[in-house]
Formats: C-alpha cells, sequence, structure tokens
C-alpha cells in the first residue's frame, strides 16, 4: 500500500479515531499520542472499526458484537472474533 495523508496530529485528538476512505478502509486511532491503523472492518462482521470503542490499552471493542482487537498486532482477543484484522504502519513527519 502506497503512503496515504490522513491528518496532522494535532487534528485527530487523544482517544479519538478517524475513518479513511482508502482501499482498503482504515481506521487510524491516537491513543495517548500513539497512532495506530488497523482494516476498518470488523473480522467477525460488517461493522467499522472507526466507530468502536478505544481503550487506554490500545485496543478496540468493535461496536456490534463487543469483539477486542489488540492495535498493535490487530491479534483478536476475544469472542465473537477469532481471526485478525490486518494492521498498517503510521508514518509522523515533521
Amino acid at each position: 500500500m502506497s503512503r496515504v495523508f490522513a491528518c496532522s496530529a494535532t487534528e485527530l485528538p487523544d482517544g479519538e479515531a478517524l475513518r479513511l476512505e482508502t482501499s482498503p478502509v482504515i481506521a487510524l486511532f491516537n491513543v495517548g499520542g500513539e497512532f495506530y491503523a488497523i482494516n476498518d472492518r470488523c473480522s467477525h462482521g460488517n461493522a467499522s472499526m472507526s466507530e468502536g470503542y478505544l481503550e487506554d490499552d490500545a485496543t478496540v471493542e468493535c461496536p456490534l458484537h463487543a469483539a477486542r482487537f489488540c492495535l498493535t498486532t490487530g491479534r483478536a482477543l476475544c469472542l465473537p472474533a477469532t481471526d485478525p484484522l490486518p494492521t498498517f504502519a503510521v508514518c509522523e513527519e515533521n
């Protein structure tokens, strides 16, 4: 995947997410000043992860079925999801 400009770091407040209309669609998260990017579609159902519940431990909960995912690895942490989500490198410049 090629680089995509998402936003300035100041435009995405801590504890918030941004949905990037790329292919595939990506959810970008700010957790305590650290930025994470994962596939926006839950691997269990058709839910937008950018609308999920972000936790301070760099996990996100699916808004539909409460599956949780690690933002660092994409690993599914609990049922009903069993498949991981693809993660993407985040590069901050200047």
